[in-house]
C-alpha cells in the first residue's frame, strides 16, 4: 500500500537548520529522529534513550537508542550526535539570522565518550537541555548530496526537491508500505486531491479560504497549535512603557472576534507568552485576558497615552496579518487611541527589522518555539535582551525565571514556569491574540492519522 499525502512543502532542509513549517516537520519524522521527543511540555526519549545529569544541572550524560542505524548502514554513533548539536549551534534561520542555540550552550563541552555514549557540561546549569535537543534531527547526506538519511521509520527513495518524496519502510511488518509526499501550496487544490481521490489525506486546509465549505464526506482532524500569533510592543519608548497601557491594549483588542472573523473560528484565545501545550501553562491555570473597550480606556487615560500608535505588519506570515491589523486598529479606535498601520512586503527584512527593534508602537509576529525555556530566553528576560527581546523589564519576573531555569526536577520546574507565566499574565509585555487550530481531510479509508500540537501528521 502507498498513502499519498498533499503537503504545502516537501523539502529536506540542510543540517543544522531548525523549522516550525508543519509540513517539513511531517516529512522529518518520518524520515529521522529527534535526539529527544516532546510531548506537550514533556520530553521523552528519542535517538537518546536515556539520560541523567548531576545534582546541579551542569553535567549530563546521554545514552543513545541501541542499534541506532543510517538508512545507508552506517551505525549512528555519539560522534554524529555531536556533529549534530554542533551543526545547530552554527545554524541560522530562514532569514539568515543566528539561531540563539550557541547563546544556550555558550561554553558548553560537548563529549563523545564511546560509540553510545555522549557527555554535555556547561557553566551554568540548563535543566532544559533534553527539550532544547528535542528540537535537533540527527540527519545524513545521501551520495545526491541532500540531507535525506536518517534513522527513522522510512527511508527515501526518491524525491525531487519541492515536489515530491517517495518513502519506504525500514521494517517490512509496517503499514503502509511506502508513503508518498506530494507539494501543493494551493489549499484548494489539496483539498481538491482528497475529494477527488489524488491523495489520501491533506495537511494545513485551515488555510482555505472557505473552511466552512470543505467536503463532508473526507474525514476531519483538527489540533491548536504551540504558535502564539502576538503582537510585540514597544517597551523601550513611548505609550508601551507604562504597564498599564501594555494591560489595555490587552483589554482593548477582542482576540476571539478575530478567530471568528477572519480565521473561521480556527484558533484558541492566548492568556500568556505560550500556549496551553507548554511547560507550566497547564499548572498556571490562567484565562484569556477578557475584552473590555472601557476598561482599556480608562487604563489609556491613567498611562497618559495620547499619540497615534504605529501597528507594523508585514503581507504574510502570520497568516492574514493585515486584515488583524485593520481588527487591532478598530478595537484601538473603539477605546479612544487612533492608530495607523505600516506595511512592510518585504517579510525577511521585517524579521529584521523586528529583531533590530524597529516595531513602531507594535508589530505582529509570531512565537514559534514549543519550549517555555526558549521563549523566556529569546524574547522576555531583561538579564538576557535575547534577539527578539523588545525592552520589557520586570523586576519580579527575573528572579522567577533565573529559578525556574535551575529547577531540575520536572514537576517542581512546571509549577517555577506557571509562576513566570502567571506573572506575566499579570503584566503583559505583548498583545496577546491567539494559537491557530490546524485542519487535515483524509479519506474515509485511509489509515488512521491525527495531528500533534506542533502540527506535525501522524500514523496512529
Amino acid at each position: 500500500m502507498v498513502l499519498t499525502l498533499a503537503l504545502e512543502r516537501v523539502e529536506f532542509l540542510p543540517l543544522g537548520r531548525v523549522t516550525d513549517d508543519t509540513s517539513i516537520l511531517t516529512l522529518r519524522s518520518l524520515v529521522f529522529e529527534p535526539l529527544c521527543r516532546w510531548r506537550d511540555g514533556r520530553v521523552e526519549p528519542g535517538l537518546l534513550a536515556a539520560w541523567a545529569h548531576e545534582e546541579d544541572g551542569r553535567a549530563w550524560q546521554f545514552a543513545l537508542r541501541p542499534g541506532a542505524t543510517f538508512h545507508d548502514g552506517h551505525a549512528c554513533t555519539a560522534e554524529d550526535v555531536a556533529e549534530t548539536i554542533l551543526a545547530h549551534l552554527r545554524g541560522i534561520d530562514m532569514f539568515g539570522m543566528p539561531w540563539p542555540y550557541a547563546r544556550y550552550l555558550a561554553g558548553a563541552r560537548i563529549t563523545p565518550e564511546g560509540p553510545g555514549m555522549l557527555s554535555i557540561s556547561t557553566p551554568q546549569p540548563l535543566a532544559d537541555l533534553p527539550e532544547i535537543l528535542a528540537e535537533f534531527f540527527a540527519m545524513r547526506a545521501a551520495p545526491d548530496g541532500a540531507m535525506t538519511l536518517g534513522t527513522g521509520p522510512y527511508r527515501v527513495v526518491d524525491h525531487v526537491p519541492r515536489s515530491h518524496a517517495l518513502l519506504e519502510a525500514t521494517d517490512a511488518a509496517r503499514t503502509p508500505a511506502r508513503i508518498r509526499l506530494v507539494a501543493e501550496p494551493d489549499p484548494e487544490t489539496r483539498h481538491r486531491m482528497v475529494s477527488e481521490g489524488a491523495a489520501d489525506a491533506a495537511t494545513n486546509l485551515e488555510r482555505l479560504p472557505h473552511p466552512r465549505l470543505r467536503d463532508a464526506t473526507l474525514r476531519w482532524g483538527h489540533a491548536a497549535n504551540t504558535l502564539s500569533v502576538m503582537y510585540y510592543l514597544d517597551c523601550r519608548r513611548g505609550t508601551f512603557t507604562h504597564p498599564a497601557a501594555r494591560r489595555a491594549v490587552n483589554l482593548a483588542v477582542d482576540a476571539q472576534a478575530i478567530i471568528e472573523t477572519v480565521f473561521h473560528g480556527l484558533g484558541v484565545p492566548a492568556s500568556t507568552v505560550v500556549s496551553p501545550f507548554h511547560l507550566g501553562h497547564r499548572e498556571a491555570a490562567l484565562a484569556p485576558i477578557p475584552h473590555d473597550s472601557a476598561a482599556a480606556r480608562a487604563l489609556f487615560d491613567q498611562a497618559g497615552a495620547q499619540n497615534d500608535l504605529v501597528i507594523r505588519t508585514p503581507l504574510h506570515m502570520p497568516e492574514r496579518a493585515p486584515q488583524i491589523s485593520e481588527m487591532v486598529a478598530h478595537d484601538l479606535a473603539r477605546a479612544g487611541i487612533p492608530a495607523r498601520i505600516q506595511a512592510e512586503a518585504d517579510r525577511p527584512d521585517y524579521a529584521r527589522q523586528v529583531g533590530r527593534g524597529q516595531i513602531g508602537d507594535l508589530a505582529i509576529f509570531d512565537s514559534s518555539p514549543h519550549s517555555t525555556f526558549r521563549v523566556l530566553n529569546d524574547k522576555i528576560s531583561s538579564a538576557v535582551q535575547g534577539q527578539w527581546w523588545q525592552g520589557f523589564d520586570d523586576p519580579v519576573l527575573e528572579p522567577l525565571i533565573t529559578e525556574a531555569n535551575r529547577t531540575m526536577d520536572v514537576a517542581a520546574r512546571a509549577q517555577a514556569y506557571a509562576g513566570c507565566l502567571r506573572r506575566l499574565h499579570e503584566n503583559p509585555p505583548w498583545l496577546y491574540l491567539f494559537h491557530p487550530v490546524e485542519a487535515f481531510a483524509a479519506r474515509p479509508d485511509a489509515p488512521p492519522l491525527a495531528l500533534d500540537h506542533r502540527g506535525v501528521l501522524m500514523l496512529v
